[in-house]
This record gives structure tokens, sequence and C-alpha cells, in this order.
């Protein structure tokens, strides 16, 4: 069976043009929304229906997942300590249904997940939703504002580097570095309850 494969972007500060041409460089047929608020006051342009429209208008397919998917669930189950706790968030059934529907999608779509921030890093979208599709065996690329798409494995290298956690240790395997680097960054993006 194949792989399937997943695209993330953020749309950051482009402007809509730009943004979309970068989905279409990469074969974008359809973009899951993950914002859980799919509304920006610095981007209007990205504001759920304006980017909806401009999207169809170029031919790609619009979803909106932030309720199953988005950073801030309204469930209190999924927040810990005051913040939203990514595995309860991905535990809970409305995330699980969601990536379920982004698997159903990507057999017969190109989809990118996307979200606000420019650096993948800095986003759920990498850190929880990418790190749960690669985890059952798909292929993820994160698309970075230059049109470069960044392979998943090479961002979460990157992630450790940024916690001085690439390197080998003699003590800890390389998922236990990862996972740390994980909790580090989780814990600097997670949304307060």
């Amino acid at each position: 069976m194949t792989r399937q494969k997943f695209l993330t972007a953020g749309h950051s500060t482009h402007d809509l043009g730009t943004f979309a041409g970068l989905l279409l460089g990469h074969g974008v047929t359809a973009v899951a929304d993950v914002r859980s608020t799919p509304f920006s006051r610095f981007a209007p342009r990205f504001n759920r229906h304006a980017l909806e429209r401009a999207l169809s208008a170029r031919g790609i397919k619009y979803v909106f997942l932030g309720a199953e998917l988005g950073a801030r669930p309204t469930d209190p189950g999924c927040y810990a300590g005051g913040r939203v706790s990514f595995a309860r968030l991905a535990a809970s059934r409305p995330f699980t249904s969601g990536i379920d529907r982004l698997r159903r999608g990507a057999r017969t779509e190109r989809i990118a997940v996307v979200c606000a921030e420019g650096e993948p890093l800095d986003c759920h979208r990498t850190v929880l939703v990418s790190r749960v599709l690669a985890d059952g065996g798909a292929d993820v690329e994160h698309l970075h504002g230059d049109g470069r798409a960044e392979p998943h494995a090479e961002a979460m290298l990157r992630l450790m580097a940024t916690f001085g956690l690439a390197d080998e240790d003699l003590f800890r395997t390389h998922d236990e570095r990862l996972a740390d680097a994980l909790r580090r960054q989780e814990a600097r993006i997670a949304h307060p309850a």
C-alpha cells in the first residue's frame, strides 16, 4: 500500500496570491484549516471565508478542521496545569476523528494542513498533527515561505538541535531525545486554558 502524503503550511504574512502560489506549486488540491479560530486581525485576507473563496477561485478545496484539530480545544479535559496537553488532545475523540478525516481525504486529494505560523516548529500543525500523521505511517513535508519543502524527520532533527538534543547520547535513544524536544516545544507553544 502506498504511504499517504501530507503537506503543512502557515499563511504567515503572505498575500493571498503568494500563499496560493506556494500551495499550487506543490500540487495541493485541498486545504485543511486547523486554526481553532480561523480569523486574523493582522491578516484579514486569511479569515476563514475570505481564504475559502480565494482558494476556491484557484481550484483548491477548503475544509475547516479547527474544531477537531485546533490547538485550543473547548474540552476542559484536554488541559493540564493550565495549558493544553497535546497528549490529551491527541487522545480526544474529536482529534482522532479529524485525523481520520484527513486520512480519508488524502485518498483523493493532495492536502495541505494549514495554520498561521510561518515557522513550522512554532505550530501545533507540526508538533502535534504532523507527528500523529507521521507516527501513523504518513509522509509529511512542511512548506516554508521560500517554497522549500522540509521533510518532517528533518524538522524533528532541527527541533532537537534547538534544545541541544540532536547529538547521540550514551544514555538516551533518538526517540527519547525527540520526545524530550517535543515536550519542551509543547511547553513553549501550547495555549493556556
